[in-house]
């Protein structure tokens, strides 16, 4: 029997018993049709988390602050108070609640230690500004904010381009709700008109500064109602916030931004964090930051695959029973087909196949009613309650998860058909002729 009529015959035998085998298969595609769509839940979050993150920052991206002095702090936690002490408010923490936090501050001496440190190439201070109000000409004002603008982000664009950091030009992004605020029609209409940007210093003097829209951002997990600005213009910024402050209080910063090798390995980036750490600064990069995030999803998904995992279980035990009776309802078969020549290893394969067919018929229903049903509604969700997360694909799927569901299940279902497999290849041909 040549490995076409192997296959030829266990498709033809996996429908002589239809109902029993239709349970098998429904229960297999109930394990299907779950794990397809908990995958596809997992992918498309997983995938607006990577936006996320590019638009936070690049990987070769450190956000450096100073480790906090303990030595002065009590039994209780509180520390006593040091007028030698330099700290700053850090507004730069990940959004929650108390977000902002008062740090040890980073210096300009700081920030030229760092630039000196080996693997690093750039090492720059993060200031916070806060603008009084942003207007397009003569039109209305609006309070607005400006977030820290990582190098190396990729902010989500309606219209426009990305920021340049490297450019002396005073560039800004803003939100997509302020476009619309402001008077473009359209987003695209923004771009390429001057906003005046108001900040007010430390002797309640209101100085104006004007900046080029390049772009217009949509909102995302990552990117909140606030604009970004170019190095260059969040600078002018703030050298007019600063003035009337102490030359304490202009130098002193909640955090810095080391930007590393993009091909730097592993090996020196742990060494260069390491270094930090031995220095006194703590450092956190990008996917640390969002880090939660992503482990809350990951865990939601894991225990949804586990419900999926019992239903395939409950199959596999399916599988079983079906090939086992299909082998006591054919023995007399078997019989005939040994006593014909067939040996043991081509019956274990005539059943082992028809298990594998079973697993491959129940996952491919499964996976394809996963991927109609899932699709569909996440089409839904995005264009209702999901609507203001641009970007957003809520279930999605590649042919790479898909194809491993279906290679998964097939994979069980082997297994489970192993044992009714060996039974019917070990039958002794006299013995099951003699079968009534």
């Amino acid at each position: 029997m040549k490995t076409t009529d192997i296959v030829a015959s266990a498709v033809k035998s996996t429908f002589r018993s239809k109902l029993r085998t239709s349970l098998t298969v429904i229960a297999i595609v109930i394990g299907a049709f779950t794990i397809t769509i908990t995958n596809g839940l997992g992918t498309g979050i997983n995938a607006y988390i990577n936006d996320t993150v590019a638009a936070i920052g690049a990987d070769n991206v450190l956000t450096v602050t100073k480790t906090p002095d303990t030595s002065n702090e009590t039994d209780e936690g509180v520390r006593l108070y040091d007028p030698e002490s330099s700290r700053v408010v850090n507004n730069n923490t990940p959004p929650g609640p108390g977000a902002a936090e008062t740090v040890e501050a980073i210096t300009d001496a700081d920030i030229e230690l760092l630039r000196e440190l080996d693997t690093v190439e750039s090492a720059e201070r993060q200031v916070q500004v806060s603008p009084d109000f942003i207007q397009l000409g003569d039109g209305e004002r609006f309070e607005f904010t400006i977030s820290n603008f990582v190098p190396g982000a990729t902010l989500q664009l309606a219209a426009g381009e990305q920021l340049d950091n490297d450019s002396d030009d005073l560039q800004l992004i803003i939100p997509l709700d302020y476009a619309t605020a402001l008077g473009c029609d359209e987003p695209a209409d923004c771009v390429g008109l001057v906003a005046t940007l108001a900040v007010t210093d430390a002797t309640d003097v209101q100085h104006l500064v004007e900046a080029d829209v390049i772009g217009v951002s949509e909102e995302s997990l990552g990117a909140t109602n606030a604009g970004s600005a170019n190095t260059a213009l969040t600078n002018a910024l703030f050298d007019q916030q600063s003035i009337g402050l102490s030359e304490t209080a202009r130098t002193s910063y909640a955090s810095a931004v080391v930007t590393f090798a993009s091909d730097a390995s592993d090996e020196s980036v742990t060494t260069l964090r390491d270094e930090l750490t031995d220095l006194g600064y703590d450092s956190q990069t990008v996917s640390e930051q969002i880090g939660t995030f992503r482990s809350v999803i990951d865990g939601i998904i894991l225990v949804l695959n586990s419900f999926a995992a019992i239903a395939l279980v409950a199959a596999g035990f399916g599988i079983v029973n079906t090939l086992l009776m299909s082998v006591q309802e054919r023995t007399r078969e078997i019989g005939l087909m040994k006593a014909v020549g067939l040996s043991g290893r081509k019956i274990f394969a005539l059943f082992s196949t028809e298990a594998v067919f079973i697993g491959f018929l129940g996952s491919a229903i499964g996976s394809i009613l996963g991927i109609v049903i899932g699709s569909a509604t996440s089409g839904v969700l995005s264009a209702g309650i999901l609507g203001d997360l641009a970007g957003l694909t809520l279930i999605a799927f590649t042919p790479a998860s898909v194809a491993g569901v279906i290679v998964l299940i097939m994979a069980i279902a082997f297994v489970a058909g192993t044992l009714p497999a060996l039974r019917a290849a070990r039958k002794n041909p006299i013995v099951a002729l003699r079968y009534e």
